[in-house]
């Protein structure tokens, strides 16, 4: 991350010190070139009131200097230019302007002022019309505009202004190889550099940093060994370049080498360290560092944050005789991301000052921990403190909305990011889009998905799973095929996506043909996340043997979710030695996985096998794993409900529990029967179905007909796999009920209505 940022702000600085350069020339040229109208007007009085005008701008005192300008009984050119000046100076554009064009009498210099001025307040287009307009024109001008177009990206109009002008200048030929290098155009930057002989040093630096930038080390080391002369900058940016690519024993050979080496020079090899995980290397130079800065520090306590190492972060972080912003937000992050969020909002509150990266750490921390409210919580906070809403911040709270299927709340987020003009981006863009489909609005998703301006691979990736999740299928693969024909070439996680929803919605052949052509198809080798899929889709559709056959001959061992995948075929099947098979090898690789002994003993009590269900308790006990507990939720009036099973302290439970018993009997009416073979006791009948009834899905979609209004669709959210008889059950109810019922499980979603669900039994 250091590595990134020192980087950018390398090249950054060459571009900087270029146009600095530039400046004091222009400066001096301005001086020189202009003298002689300030002859034209040795009035003493006018000269001391041009003085006055003057001061006044430099002190901001905008009103003060009219005030005498307005006082002035006569006045020259060069009132008007200090005027002129004064309010660009000041960020008064259009006060210039207007008084721009009520200049009796303009001159050259007048003219240089107000196109500087439109190029400095980024106005293109005046700069443009005045330009145009100049009855003559000189370096200075042609320069002007030459660095407005290239400090805004317009590098082809920059070029043409280049090959326009009657001469060039050493500022006109740093100008336009600054503006190539900032854009990434290497090679027209490199053309450029050969076309001429006599560049500053700060050219050479420019142009080998837009090599390092652009990764192409070979290139910028040619140049760094050419160089007639080099300063500390030469060697800090081969050695940072060398550092960042990961080729740490040739920046330490021009570490050693180096004939001047400052706190840049030792940072960069203490990012580089670090970033390369030699973390015992990185301390060993940080200690021999005769200087320290910010960055410094901040690289190593980085380092410490990215090994887990907090108490050796908190211990530098005291010692630091020079914190910023930055250094408290690494370790804010860096408690967040290693699940102590009480140390992380210890710091927060401590922070002598914050910026939005503290608050989106902050909230991001809550976020990740499981903390969704306090995340919520600490996005409005963030609103309420002044700060501005940046894009990372609107993430992180879509992003804890979606994990909550809080919908309400993601559509206030949803409109505040509407405000702020974010929505049309690819980074917020694609988290409006997880949100709407984590909380089961496909609709709003589609909307979203047409307003991104510039689709990348995630908002196509995005899309893709959403309807793979949803168990569309068919309009997954559309999308996917639309994908394509928008020249967006498909990646690991599409075909994922692919081979998803063809498992989701048992397209079993069509999932083997996109398996088997995606390599030659679209570059794409099959990993074992590609291999999962194909044996979760083979043994779904009942192939078992088919799928164990593409086990065997994976070219890399079988992970444990491949195994999980064949034990989940097992139990839809019913094939009780397969499924021991598999829930062996998961165990030897995760033996604290809880969810495959759940589906073991599932296996075990549909088959009659009591005694296996208790050895399995007893298993689970020793090894010491415990069931994680199933609960779900509902989302009403901006307020998270949650229910376990046969829950007991919600204020509503009379309720809830009486009319669950009327749909009960309602139900029965309708042909419902309980899958009593899913409880894990062997106790019964009438018992195993007294359990089955009060399932925390049941109570949360009980509660979500009777507080939602009626037309209102009830999205009901469970942190486990619904369970076979609920699935039934709510399929019954959303018939008898009328309502339209969207649960989201661990797996996927469910689309309930008039009886059927969407995912059409296959699940």
């Amino acid at each position: 991350m250091w590595m990134k940022a020192f980087n950018g702000m390398r090249v950054n600085y060459f571009v900087r010190q270029l146009r600095m350069c530039n400046l004091r020339c222009l400066s001096t040229k301005r001086r020189t070139r202009y003298s002689k109208a300030a002859v034209n007007y040795k009035d003493p009085d006018i000269v001391k009131w041009n003085k006055a005008i003057s001061t006044h701008m430099r002190n901001g005192h905008c009103y003060s200097a009219l005030h005498v300008f307005n006082s002035m009984p006569r006045r020259s050119s060069v009132s008007y230019n200090a005027m002129i000046s004064g309010y660009l100076r000041n960020g008064k554009f259009d006060l210039a302007r207007d008084l721009f064009d009520k200049m009796p009498e303009r001159d050259l210099f007048s003219w240089n002022v107000m196109l500087t001025g439109c190029v400095r307040n980024r106005r293109l287009g005046d700069a443009r019309k005045v330009f145009d307009l100049m009855p003559e024109k000189d370096v200075v001008s042609w320069n002007a505009m030459l660095s407005g177009y290239a400090q805004n990206g317009y590098v082809d109009e920059a070029r043409k202004v280049f090959d326009r002008m009657p001469g060039k200048d050493s500022i006109s030929w740093n100008g336009l190889l600054a503006a190539y290098v900032q854009n990434g155009r290497t090679e027209e930057a490199c053309r450029l550099f050969k076309s001429k002989s006599d560049w500053n040093l700060i050219s050479w630096n420019c142009l080998m940093g837009g090599y390092v930038k652009r990764k192409m080390l070979g290139d910028a080391r040619q140049l760094f060994d050419k160089m007639p002369i080099r300063d500390e900058v030469s060697w800090n940016t081969m050695i940072s370049g060398y550092a960042q690519d990961g080729n740490m024993s040739e920046a330490r050979r021009l570490f050693d080498k180096s004939p001047i080496r400052d706190v840049f020079t030792w940072t960069a090899m203490v990012s580089g360290y670090v970033q390369n995980g030699r973390l015992d290397e990185a301390k060993k130079i940080f200690d021999e560092m005769h200087e320290k800065n910010e960055i410094s520090y901040n690289s190593m306590i980085t380092g410490y944050v990215q090994c887990k190492k907090m108490d050796m972060a908190r211990e530098l972080f005291e010692a630091m005789p020079c914190r910023n912003i930055s250094s408290w937000n690494t370790m804010v992050t860096g408690y967040g991301q290693n699940g102590d969020i009480a140390q992380a909002r210890k710091l927060f509150d401590m922070m002598p000052q914050r910026d939005c990266v503290s608050w989106a750490a902050i909230i991001a921390g809550y976020a990740q921990n499981g903390h969704y409210e306090e995340a919520l919580n600490m996005f409005v906070e963030m609103k309420r403190d002044g700060e501005s809403l940046t894009r990372a911040a609107f993430s992180c709270a879509l992003s804890t909305c979606a994990d909550l299927a809080a919908l309400d709340l993601g559509k206030q987020v949803h409109g505040q990011v509407v405000k702020t003009g974010y929505e049309t981006g690819c980074f917020v863009g694609n988290a409006l889009l997880g949100m709407y489909f984590k909380c089961g609005n496909i609709g709003e998703a589609n909307d979203v998905f047409e307003g991104i301006e510039e689709k990348d691979i995630v908002s196509w990736n995005t899309m893709l799973a959403g309807y793979a999740r949803h168990g569309f299928g068919g309009q997954a693969l559309m999308i996917f095929e639309s994908m394509k024909a928008a020249g967006v070439k498909p990646d690991e996680i599409t075909m994922v996506g692919v081979l998803s929803a063809c498992s989701h919605t048992g397209l079993t052949d069509k999932g083997t043909e996109y398996f088997y052509s995606m390599n030659k198809d679209y570059g794409v080798t099959p990993t074992s996340k590609h291999y999962t899929c194909m044996i979760d889709l083979l043994g779904r559709a009942g192939r078992l043997e088919e799928a164990q056959n593409l086990m065997r001959n994976m070219p890399f061992e079988p992970c444990a979710a491949s195994w999980g995948a064949l034990l989940g075929a097992s139990r839809i099947h019913g094939n009780t030695e397969l499924g021991e098979k598999a829930a062996e090898m998961v165990f030897k690789m995760e033996p604290h996985n809880s969810g495959m002994y759940v589906l073991l003993s599932n296996l075990y009590a549909a088959s009659g096998r009591w005694v296996d269900v208790g050895k399995m308790r007893l298993k689970m006990r020793d090894v010491g794993v415990q069931k994680i507990p199933g609960y779900s939720w509902v989302e009403v009036q901006n307020k998270i409900h949650t229910f376990t099973v046969g829950d007991c302290f919600h204020p509503e439970k009379d309720r809830i529990y009486a009319f669950l018993e009327e749909l009960d009997l309602k139900m029965k009416l309708e042909g419902y029967v309980s899958s009593t073979k899913l409880v894990l006791h062997d106790v019964e009948e009438e018992e195993k179905e007294h359990m089955l009834k009060y399932h925390s899905e049941k109570l949360a979609v009980a509660f979500g007909i009777l507080t939602i209004p009626a037309g209102r669709p009830i999205r009901v959210m469970k942190n486990l796999r619904v369970c076979q008889d609920c699935h039934n059950a709510i399929k019954h109810i959303s018939k008898i009920v009328g309502r339209f019922i969207i649960l989201r499980d661990s797996h996927r979603f469910h689309h309930f209505n008039e009886g059927v669900c969407s995912c059409g039994d296959y699940w």
